[in-house]
C-alpha cells in the first residue's frame, strides 16, 4: 500500500477505547508493535474516569500505518469510543523558528522522560459575532493576533520542565483547529498549566474547548493488566513478550 503523508511533519491519531468482552490482550500488544515500527511510535494512557479505558496516541509519517493500528485494535476487541486526527505543525505566529525549535514540534520523541501524567483536548478559536458578546479571532489583525498569541506562549514558558506541551493541527481533519497533548510529572501540573494559561486575553476571550481525556502513561503491557486485573473474561498477560519501539 503507497504511504499517504502530510507534506510536513507527521500525522497524529488518538484513540481512546473500552474494553469489550471480546477483547484479547495479545492481539492488542501484536496491533501496537506492528505499529510502533519505523519512524512511527505510539502511547498508551490509562484513562481515568468513565469516559475511556485505554488511550492511544500514535503519530508518524504513514497514515495507512495509522489507519491500520485503529483497525487492528478494533478486530482485537477494542470498542474506539471516540478520537482525534491532526498533524504535527509549527505556529503560523512563528514562523522563523531556528531548526532545533522547529524540529521537536514536526518529528516529537514522545514521551518525555518522567513525565507520566497525561492530558488531551482539542480546541478552536472563537468566531462569534461581537453582538454576542465576544470576539470573532478570525477578523482580528495578524500583528494582533500575534501579540496574543505571544502573550499566551509567555504564560507557558513559565511551566518550562514542568510541562511539555505537543500542539497539533486539525482545521479541515476533525471537529476542531488544534489538538494539545500534555505530559506532566503530577496531575496538578496539568491543572496549574490549564487554569494559568485560560487567563490570557488569547483564550479567555477566543477559546473554546472540547472533550478533556486525563491519564497515566505506561507500557502497553502495563497498562492492560492494570485496566483489566479485575476482568475474569479476556486473556490475560502471561506470555506476552515486550512490544518493541513503544514507550
Amino acid at each position: 500500500m503507497p504511504e499517504v503523508t502530510t507534506s510536513v511533519g507527521w500525522g497524529v491519531l488518538h484513540l481512546f477505547c473500552k474494553l469489550s468482552p471480546d477483547t484479547n490482550t495479545r492481539a492488542v500488544l501484536a496491533a501496537v508493535k506492528t505499529a510502533a515500527s519505523g519512524d512511527h511510535q505510539v502511547l498508551t494512557v490509562a484513562v481515568l474516569g468513565h469516559k475511556a479505558d485505554i488511550g492511544f496516541m500514535a503519530l508518524g509519517p504513514d497514515l495507512w500505518q495509522l489507519r491500520t493500528l485503529q483497525a487492528d485494535l478494533q478486530q482485537a476487541g477494542m470498542e474506539v469510543v471516540d478520537s482525534y486526527v491532526s498533524m504535527t505543525e509549527t505556529s503560523e505566529y512563528a514562523p522563523e523558528l531556528p531548526p532545533e525549535m522547529k524540529t521537536p514540534r514536526l518529528y516529537p520523541q514522545l514521551p518525555p522522560e518522567g513525565k507520566r501524567a497525561f492530558c488531551f483536548y482539542p480546541m478552536s478559536k472563537r468566531r462569534s459575532a461581537v453582538s454576542e458578546g465576544s470576539g470573532n479571532w478570525f477578523t482580528l489583525p495578524y500583528d494582533t493576533r500575534r501579540e496574543l498569541m505571544y502573550e499566551h506562549g509567555k504564560s507557558g514558558r513559565q511551566f518550562r520542565g514542568r510541562i511539555l506541551q505537543v500542539v497539533t493541527g486539525s482545521t479541515g481533519v476533525d471537529d476542531f483547529e488544534w489538538g494539545v497533548t500534555l505530559f506532566g510529572e503530577h496531575l496538578d501540573d496539568l491543572k496549574d498549566v490549564v487554569y494559568t494559561m485560560r487567563y490570557d486575553e488569547a483564550s479567555a476571550v477566543y477559546a473554546e474547548f472540547g472533550t478533556f481525556y486525563t491519564g497515566l502513561l505506561a507500557d502497553p503491557e502495563t497498562v492492560l493488566e492494570r485496566i483489566g486485573r479485575r476482568s475474569n473474561h479476556w486473556g490475560g498477560l502471561s506470555g506476552s513478550q515486550p512490544v518493541q519501539g513503544a514507550p
